[in-house]
């Protein structure tokens, strides 16, 4: 009895015989057309399918490329708006740089205007209080002078009419001289044994002033009488003999001088001032 074939057997069988059949045996390859016909469409429908599909891939590839140039369209369309953009964001950045370059040079000449501005009204405010200090500094001086002539000539008074010594009002005339121009003022004493001065041996007595290295010889009195003034005449020559020097200057200091005494003055070149703030004692230079 022969032996069976099982499915696997008769698979292998199949596959390995079957091509070579179907190209043998043109009934058997009509039934396996026939078999499969269902499954498989025949070569008509398969042509008319494939240009079914090559023509909705032509259509796809034309809306494609449609598509593609409508795009490339856009983007040119959308570059050229960019760039437009672009350039006038560049036109507006530049007009706003301008803008902002010319405020700032508006505000820098504003700001040195009012420098400017600021310190001349700083000068003139400066200046203002500088001729305050000077009118007061003038007003004070003034003030101080006009006391000092009122104090010297009530001290003259008292020193004529014996309420002052005579010595205290000499003492705060140098006082003046010393404070008002930076002069120094010695006292000289000296004993005229042979009565040159008053015609008797008595005690001479004279204000020397030292004003830049130079000598003044000085009376500083209460009050000048004309023969005061004649005794002041002989004291300075008695001073210059002795001492073998010569005064630069001849100064009177006093509030009271006899107009008798002020032609003696004049005629022996003795300058008289009746306060001692108005020593003008430039005139050694």
């Amino acid at each position: 009895m022969p032996k069976a074939i099982t499915k696997k057997e008769l698979k292998e069988l199949i596959i390995k015989e079957l091509p070579g059949l179907i190209r043998k045996d043109l009934s058997l390859r009509r039934f396996i057309i026939d078999l499969t016909a269902e499954r498989y469409p025949d070569k008509k429908k398969t042509e008319d399918r494939f240009d079914r599909i090559l023509q909705r891939l032509e259509e796809n590839d034309k809306r494609w490329e449609e598509n593609q140039k409508r795009l490339e369209r856009i983007e040119i369309e959308w570059n050229k708006r960019w760039e437009e953009n672009q350039k006038r964001l560049e036109r507006i950045e530049i007009e706003w740089n301008k803008r902002w370059e010319e405020n700032q040079k508006r505000l820098e000449r504003m700001e040195l205007e009012w420098n400017r501005r600021w310190e001349e009204n700083q000068k003139v405010i400066n200046r203002i209080l500088e001729e305050i200090r000077l009118l007061r500094e003038r007003q004070e001086a003034e003030a101080k002078r006009v006391d000092r002539k009122f104090d010297s000539t009530i001290g003259a008074l008292g020193a004529r009419w014996g309420l002052m010594a005579e010595e205290s009002f000499r003492n705060g005339l140098k006082a003046i001289l010393e404070e008002s121009f930076n002069v120094k003022v010695e006292r000289y004493h000296d004993f005229d044994a042979e009565g040159v001065v008053f015609g008797r041996p008595d005690q001479i007595e004279l204000d020397l002033l030292i004003y830049n290295n130079t000598l003044i010889i000085a009376e500083l009195k209460s009050s000048m009488s004309k023969s005061d003034m004649y005794s002041f005449i002989k004291k300075i020559e008695f001073y210059e003999s002795k001492h073998n020097v010569k005064a630069r200057r001849r100064i009177v200091i006093s509030p009271m001088v006899d107009p008798k005494a002020l032609e003696v003055a004049k005629a022996y070149g003795i300058e008289v001032y009746n306060y001692a703030d108005e020593v003008n004692l430039s005139r050694v230079n």
